[in-house]
């Protein structure tokens, strides 16, 4: 008998992943929680465990595959014969042959690549709208969404409206010739938060603060700045908590815990690993929890549970000596995100990004000067 392996939920905000590589070829023996795939899903690469004992048989979904959550990507048999006799994937995507290629691009057209024949397993393309739930197509009909583009993720209202207020497209047949590169999933989940967080109304206060200290003593322990200064954001929040909350329809949601993520950047693009209880646990603690987050991140082997759910946002770029200054958007789920400029002297430029409806300026302008206070004192006494 076979038993279907479905493509798992990973995380609580995924909706389809991309099949990264087989851990296993077609007649292998699985064990129970052994892992047999790796998946990307917007933030990460994450494994793919089997359900229960048995021999890996296809059809199993192409490496590179984009497949929604609950689709089948491959089988599992009682029998090593009866996996054999079942269809396989090509040699070159059996386990661990080669990792997902580099996004397809094709020369001076602006569609993406008509899509290759059909691999087993593999949902075909179909058009957003028979994706999109009723009130979906309706909403995308009043705003004039265009939901024929193919794809296999499921269309939701907030789509639309974000489509409704960002759809004109760049208009590129009066230009040089172009390629279309095939957005990962880490890419496109950013683009698409960015779209979300962009309609919050925000206003910004910029304060030189005396980061040159911090930095020095930062230099001399062989602590990280980043949690350092996530350290002293905590215990201004601490002290304003305003900043901790964020705004909801029904209401200011304040939570009871500060967490704090940092901006990371990657190759692949920007990650935020979170820092949690900054302002509860001891300093150490939490450099021993940014050296594991960091490693993670650099690996993209960080889970959603290490990347979701901040209360409070970092971005530090005084690794770069020409940033003079610079501003961030804020991300849904937080009222504040502190953005911080390369140091000239003994002060670096730091704006703040506020969310209006929960924070007005003179909050933001005592919360810049509390957060001075403790930069001093962190950079004092180095805990």
């Amino acid at each position: 008998m076979k038993n279907p392996i479905a493509m798992p939920a990973l995380s609580d905000t995924m909706s389809a992943g991309r099949l990264v590589k087989w851990l296993k070829a077609v007649g292998d023996p699985v064990k129970h929680g052994e892992v047999i795939a790796e998946v990307e899903t917007d933030k990460a690469i994450m494994d793919v465990e089997a359900f229960r004992d048995g021999f890996l048989s296809g059809p199993l979904a192409a490496v590179d595959a984009e497949l929604p959550v609950g689709e089948t990507i491959g089988y599992t048999a009682d029998t090593r014969a009866e996996a054999s006799n079942g269809a396989s994937v090509p040699a070159a995507q059996k386990a661990g042959a080669v990792e997902a290629p580099p996004p397809s691009a094709t020369a001076g057209s602006a569609t993406a690549p008509a899509p290759a024949p059909e691999s087993p397993g593999v949902l075909p393309a179909v058009p957003a709208a028979a994706r999109a739930s009723p009130y979906a197509r309706r909403l995308a009909e009043q705003l004039g969404v265009d939901l024929s583009k193919p794809g296999s993720a499921p269309v939701h209202a907030a789509d639309v409206v974000a489509a409704a207020l960002h759809h004109a497209a760049p208009d590129l047949k009066a230009g040089p010739p172009y390629r279309i590169e095939r957005n990962t999933a880490f890419r496109e989940a950013t683009a698409q938060a960015m779209i979300a967080s962009v309609g919050t109304p925000t206003f910004r206060v910029t304060a030189a603060l005396p980061l040159g200290a911090l930095i020095a003593k930062a230099k001399a322990t062989g602590r990280s700045l980043s949690v350092l200064l996530a350290r002293a954001c905590a215990l201004s929040i601490a002290e304003h908590s305003l900043f901790n909350a964020v705004y909801t329809p029904e209401g200011i949601a304040r939570r009871e815990r500060i967490d704090i993520a940092i901006a990371v950047d990657s190759p692949e693009g920007l990650i935020t690993p979170v820092l949690r209880d900054v302002a509860g646990r001891s300093l150490l603690a939490l450099l021993g929890d940014w050296r594991v987050l960091l490693e993670k991140a650099r690996t993209r082997r960080l889970t959603p549970a290490e990347y979701s759910g901040a209360t409070f946002y970092i971005s530090d770029l005084g690794v770069f000596p020409s940033i003079y200054s610079f501003e961030s958007i804020i991300p849904q789920g937080a009222a504040a995100l502190l953005s911080v400029a390369a140091a000239t002297g003994e002060k670096a430029l730091c704006t703040l990004n506020c969310d209006h409806r929960v924070v007005f300026g003179g909050d933001a302008a005592r919360f810049l000067e509390t957060l001075e206070r403790h930069i001093n004192e962190l950079a004092a006494s180095g805990g």
